[in-house]
């Protein structure tokens, strides 16, 4: 690696994307290249979404250019798994900074090679990825409506955000329930808005109304809570807000604490980080979704990439950053017209030219 250069890339949302801990009217990403002495270039991408980890643009700008690019300059960039070595000597944490570092590499990796990243990751078992639509936050009748349009345009699975108040959501997961197919199925995003004990005779009027997957219900830290929920409701639960790390996966395994672990790879630290913690879930017997925060366009290609890869990736994929704003800056064509399913690149590298 000769040079390592960093810039600020945003979209407005089409509407401001609502979850249960804060809003944004942009989505904002900072783009990662990598250089090779020769003349090579791998892009990566990474988005803080501020409300969702704690984490800022200016953070993670300052975190890649003053600690993580000047310990990676001079290095292999074929050496992914040193990379990160590396870069977890120097700063603690900051996995939403490494994360971008880390689809630059995997990119570039796979333009060095001749290979698209799904096969870096030890190749593609899915020539296409199913993705969920994804509804923010606002009144019940307007989540419902857009519940039944995209379900009208072929997505058959729809994850809606609560969080604030179960009765309500109640009320929306029935509101949805009625406007869409029987077979569509439906997911509820809490983003950690409950506690165990109010929300429990709530969840299990959710479950009978035809809920089919219940997310991050609770605090990241109650995987206590998450236990009881698992053992007293009829419906799958999922972690996202618990799981940052492999150490994260470890414990909520070791805990029973969820049915379906929900990997970012923005919140994980990447590619590599990711497919580690696929790995675990598939040796614990628990099922993945490949999630985003959402992102731009090569962010979420590289999730792409991950989901083809990735044999327990059985629930359908969160990823229609690239849909939710007006229009799209890093523009991957694959997104166009995208009706629930996204067809994985075959081209090297993560498939798309910036």
């Amino acid at each position: 690696m000769s040079a390592i250069r960093t810039r600020v890339v945003s979209a407005p949302y089409r509407r401001p994307f609502q979850i249960s801990s804060g809003i944004s009217t942009d989505l904002i990403s900072l783009v990662v290249e990598i250089h090779t002495a020769d003349g090579a270039v791998g892009i990566g991408e990474t988005s803080p979404m501020t409300a969702y980890t704690g984490e800022t643009l200016a953070g993670v700008t300052a975190a890649i250019e003053e600690h993580l690019a000047p310990a990676l300059i001079g290095r292999d960039p074929l050496d992914r798994a040193g990379a990160h070595v590396v870069m977890d000597g120097v700063l603690r944490g900051q996995h939403v900074a490494k994360s971008g570092l880390d689809i630059a590499l995997y990119d570039l990796a796979g333009r060095l090679c001749g290979w698209p990243v799904h096969a870096l990751l030890g190749g593609s078992i899915r020539s296409r990825v199913q993705t969920a639509w994804v509804v923010g936050l606002g009144t019940l009748d307007e989540m419902a409506a857009e519940a039944a349009e995209y379900s009208a345009r072929g997505f058959q699975h729809l994850k809606v955000k609560g969080g604030h108040d179960p009765a309500k959501d109640l009320e929306l997961v029935r509101a949805v329930r009625a406007a869409v197919p029987a077979e569509t199925e439906l997911c509820l995003d809490a983003n950690e808005g409950y506690d165990a004990t109010t929300s429990l005779p709530y969840l299990a009027k959710m479950t009978e109304a035809g809920l089919s997957l219940l997310e991050q219900p609770l605090p990241r830290w109650d995987l206590a809570g998450m236990v009881r929920l698992r053992q007293r409701l009829d419906v799958r639960v999922m972690a996202d807000e618990s799981m940052h790390s492999l150490h994260d996966a470890l414990e909520i395994v070791r805990r029973g604490a969820a049915d379906v672990l929900n990997i970012k790879i923005l919140k994980v630290g990447g590619l590599h980080r990711a497919l580690q913690i696929a790995n675990l879930a598939e040796a614990a017997g628990l099922a993945v979704k490949i999630g985003s925060m959402p992102e731009l366009g090569i962010a979420t290609l590289a999730a792409v990439h991950l989901a083809a890869a990735v044999p327990g990736a059985t629930v359908a994929a969160d990823l229609v950053g690239p849909l939710l704003v007006e229009e799209d800056p890093l523009a991957p064509s694959v997104f166009a017209d995208c009706k629930g399913w996204i067809d994985v690149p075959t081209r090297p590298g993560l498939g798309h030219d910036v």
